[in-house]
């Protein structure tokens, strides 16, 4: 249960303006579908954090422990400072228009994690806790958590949200889980 609680958090505060959320507010303010859009997200998370899982818990099976144990300590931190540093969106995502409102949003939402923060945290949190499934569920939870609302309340809810606050938090997290790991308080 922690594994999921944990990866539904941090990736729900780290996914404040990243730009798979400015995506959502993109694809909303342009086609005005957000039921296709929210079952795109759902799909194209789900396959790419799965994905992200699997390889977080291999990683775990072949690394030592306390090998193991330092990379995450240093990914986690280094996750921490990446959280603080803003995305802006790739307009070129936006452009695969040709496979309908429910493909562009999988298309766009798959290409834009490729990379990003919540995948890397997908599979740190997945090598941490051994727990895939739990990670994998969480993650999307969190993805899902921070993009449906923007989908649905577009372009009001990004003068409401204090995303600075919500960068520090969930920055803040990865920063205490990191150290905690490095030092070896984490278990």
């Amino acid at each position: 249960m922690e594994a999921f609680l944990v990866s539904t958090g941090i990736v729900a505060l780290a996914e404040m303006g990243d730009k798979t959320q400015l995506l959502s507010l993109v694809l909303a303010a342009r086609y005005r579908r957000p039921w296709p859009i929210i079952l795109g997200i759902l799909i194209a998370t789900i396959v790419n954090h799965a994905f992200a899982g699997a390889l977080g818990g291999w990683v775990s099976s072949v690394l030592g422990k306390e090998t193991l144990r330092w990379l995450l300590g240093i990914s986690f931190l280094a996750m921490a400072v990446w959280i603080v540093i803003p995305d802006r969106i790739d307009a070129s995502r936006t452009q695969v228009e040709r496979f309908g409102v429910l493909g562009t949003t999988i298309v766009a939402f798959f290409l834009a994690e490729m990379g990003d923060k919540t995948q890397i945290a997908t599979v740190a949190l997945a090598a941490k806790y051994a727990a895939v499934a739990a990670v994998v569920a969480g993650t999307t939870l969190g993805m899902m958590a921070a993009n449906v609302p923007a989908v649905m309340l577009g372009d009001r809810l990004a003068g409401k949200i204090p995303l600075r606050l919500a960068r520090a938090v969930a920055a803040g997290i990865f920063a205490v889980l990191g150290l905690l790991l490095a030092l070896g308080d984490f278990s």
